[in-house]
């Protein structure tokens, strides 16, 4: 479809209308929704109850600015947000997206070291993250791809190593891996200089760039120890892991990880409304002080954004689907694995809750990835794509330019047969593009 949109892809089929876990298109044509999109629609699509709250908040009032006006929607959803949050005695800055708040979150380090009376400005990240598409958020991530444009503008973050067990480096692997990525965080910390550190930002369980990799037990505990040793803040970047994608509400729940900030997005609003979170302790919030954070967005503390929240939030618990992504998801993981697990080109199949993904290799022995020049990865995602069913891509996984990834997020209203549908047709779409 030609025109004068700045177009993400060519020849796209045009939507006209989705429900539940499926989109149709112009032509008539039904796909089964396997990646949320962007693995962003947790309550399914064709919800009515969001719309109408948003069209309900936008007859009210549609904006007023944030620094001028709140409203009881914008209190109401942070209140509620206060009781599920994994972050103690929450205070909530609503954006428009997840790079968004991902900026937001890094200021506020900033500004609480600078509260406290020390310049500390350096934020580590991990190999193999992916934190957003602006300029901190690319520095602070590690997809080579995605930088590799605008490196001359980047370069004021660090990085240490990921949890990545199915490609783990530490020498008594699988045992004390975690302990061993916290004393290397260590001694990049004392590299650096802990004066100079303010914080360490890190998905709790990778998202698109490794697919889904869930860190062994023992890594967050010794993480968040070394980072309270040394004054940095834990950074928890849950914006594809929040609002029951893992089957947790937020994906801190499953390691115990108790984050000074946080950043969400993607489900908080479920594709209805462009919304991002930035969610910092009450102990940050009170140091950092109301006049200290030289930061703002004009679309930032929304009240339409609120309601959209509100009512995503009252549909998440109303239908228990925060339970239901983590029954769903143990049966996603197994029928992949039972239809994937042998194939010769399947390295790993690997997730938690509605959060799973099939990392696929030249050579199972030696692991070794397919060539990026191959593209496998796109190859299979078209092969689904003309037989009914979307999947996320990833990419790079192995060593930054090869390694290809199927990262599968459906909604959390996937019933049952759909699970077991989308399985099929996932591997169909492999044994097409890659016969055993």
């Amino acid at each position: 479809m030609g025109g004068h949109v700045f177009a993400r892809g060519r020849d796209l089929p045009v939507a006209v209308r989705g429900q539940g876990c499926e989109i149709v298109d112009a032509d008539g044509r039904t796909y089964l929704d396997g990646s949320g999109g962007a693995i962003v629609v947790g309550i399914g699509h064709g919800v009515t109850e969001v719309g109408e709250a948003i069209a309900a908040q936008s007859a009210r009032l549609a904006y007023a600015h944030g620094s001028a006006f709140t409203t009881d929607t914008l209190e109401q959803y942070a209140d509620r947000l206060a009781g599920i949050l994994p972050v103690t005695d929450a205070r909530v800055y609503p954006v428009s997206g997840g790079s968004e708040a991902v900026e937001t979150a890094l200021k506020m380090a900033r500004a609480y070291h600078l509260a406290r009376g020390e310049d500390r400005h350096v934020v580590i990240g991990r190999s193999g993250s992916y934190h957003g598409n602006t300029r901190g958020a690319l520095d602070v991530g590690a997809r080579d791809g995605l930088r590799a444009p605008y490196l001359p503008w980047l370069g004021q973050a660090a990085h240490t190593g990921t949890p990545y067990e199915y490609r783990c480096a530490a020498p008594a692997h699988p045992h004390g891996c975690g302990q061993w990525h916290a004393d290397r965080l260590d001694a990049l910390i004392e590299q650096i200089g802990p004066q100079q550190v303010a914080a360490f930002i890190a998905e709790p369980v990778s998202g698109a760039a490794l697919g889904a990799c869930v860190p062994p037990e023992d890594y967050w505990p010794a993480m968040q120890a070394v980072c309270r040793h040394h004054g940095l803040l834990v950074v928890a970047d849950e914006v594809m892991t929040g609002f029951g994608r893992t089957g947790a509400w937020f994906a801190s729940e499953h390691f115990g990880l108790v984050p000074d900030l946080l950043v969400a997005a993607k489900g908080a609003a479920s594709g209805y409304w462009p919304l991002g979170l930035a969610v910092a302790s009450g102990q940050v919030h009170d140091t950092i002080g109301e006049a200290s954070l030289t930061h703002g967005f004009t679309y930032s503390h929304h009240h339409v954004g609120a309601a959209a929240g509100l009512a995503v939030l009252d549909y998440l618990t109303e239908h228990d689907l925060v339970a239901a992504s983590a029954e769903r998801g143990v049966q996603l993981g197994t029928a992949l694995s039972a239809r994937l697990g042998d194939h010769q080109h399947v390295g790993d199949v690997r997730g938690l809750g509605l959060l799973q993904a099939v990392e696929l290799v030249a050579d199972r022995g030696t692991k070794a990835p397919f060539p990026r020049a191959e593209r496998v990865t796109e190859r299979i995602l078209a092969a689904g794509k003309a037989a009914g069913v979307l999947i996320y891509p990833g990419t790079g996984c192995a060593n930054g330019t090869d390694g290809d990834l199927l990262v599968l997020g459906p909604p959390l209203v996937i019933t049952p047969k759909q699970v077991d549908r989308l399985a099929d047709l996932v591997a169909a779409a492999v044994h097409e593009v890659l016969p055993a």
